[in-house]
């Protein structure tokens, strides 16, 4: 068991999108909504920075949820945390690239963390902390899919790829590759993450941002079962190259997606 009180692993895997985790107004309201929705059990997490609990399936932890702490004001949403060795060199080639560190590097239980917004305006996390392998892709209530909608996506590429050091890393582990009309990221022999165009405003009515995608069992009826608990359907549920998506938003207004794999 954890320091924390958590007895389920936490994985960072260094260069892509490895940790999801939501800042929620109501913490029980959050757990109220994706508990049910994506079989989830709830461990506590570090609570350094106010309430915090480990969403936990097939007994890994596979994202994070908490509640800031002191009149907190801003819009629920889902932030998504690259694996780095050094938090602290990361956030070095964030400034060094003209885009935004806004908070850390911090430490706490698990590693060390920091927040940042590329060029474009997306935010993401950065994270250090024990590294691992990749998780399995067929764990339901997984994030299994990670996209960047942004502009340009070979800008973003270069951006993240600098950071976090795309080149020059162990091609039997990590490969970056065009698939889809996506710049695709690959751990392990599997797509886990990727970046496409998407113009800022569009289909979506969003900025630039990392949407995260969890893995059910049927999009369709997943869809239904988020209505039931409170939250709302961005659209009708559509086939992907990558399984069949259905974009939603939370009680509090937080947007994701779920995604059932291809038969």
């Amino acid at each position: 068991m954890g320091s924390d009180g958590t007895t389920a692993e936490v994985r960072c895997v260094a260069a892509v999108p490895c940790w999801v985790s939501l800042m929620a107004h109501d913490l029980d309201v959050a757990k109220a909504f994706y508990g049910p929705l994506l079989g989830w059990e709830f461990e506590p997490g570090p609570d350094r920075f106010g309430p915090y609990v480990h969403a936990v399936t097939g007994g890994e932890a596979v994202a994070g949820l908490g509640a800031a702490s002191g009149g907190w004001g801003m819009p629920v949403a889902w932030t998504s945390y690259f694996g780095t060795e050094s938090a602290d060199a990361a956030a070095d080639a964030v400034r060094e690239r003209g885009a935004t560190l806004a908070v850390g590097p911090l430490s706490f239980d698990a590693g060390r963390v920091a927040f940042a917004a590329d060029p474009a305006g997306a935010v993401f996390g950065i994270w250090e902390g024990p590294l691992g392998r990749a998780r399995r892709l067929d764990l339901l209530g997984a994030p299994v899919w990670i996209e960047l909608r942004t502009p340009d996506p070979f800008a973003a590429a270069l951006f993240y790829g600098e950071v976090f050091r795309w080149d020059g890393r162990d091609p039997e582990r990590f490969e970056v590759r065009w698939e889809h009309d996506r710049v695709v990221l690959r751990a392990e022999g599997h797509s886990v993450a990727a970046l496409a165009r998407e113009q800022a405003g569009g289909p979506a009515g969003l900025p630039p941002h990392w949407e995260v995608s969890f893995a059910v069992e049927d999009t369709d009826a997943a869809l239904i079962r988020a209505e039931e608990l409170g939250g709302t359907a961005l659209g009708p549920a559509f086939d992907s190259p990558y399984g069949r998506v259905a974009r939603l938003q939370d009680r509090e207004g937080g947007r994701f997606a779920v995604i059932s794999a291809k038969p």
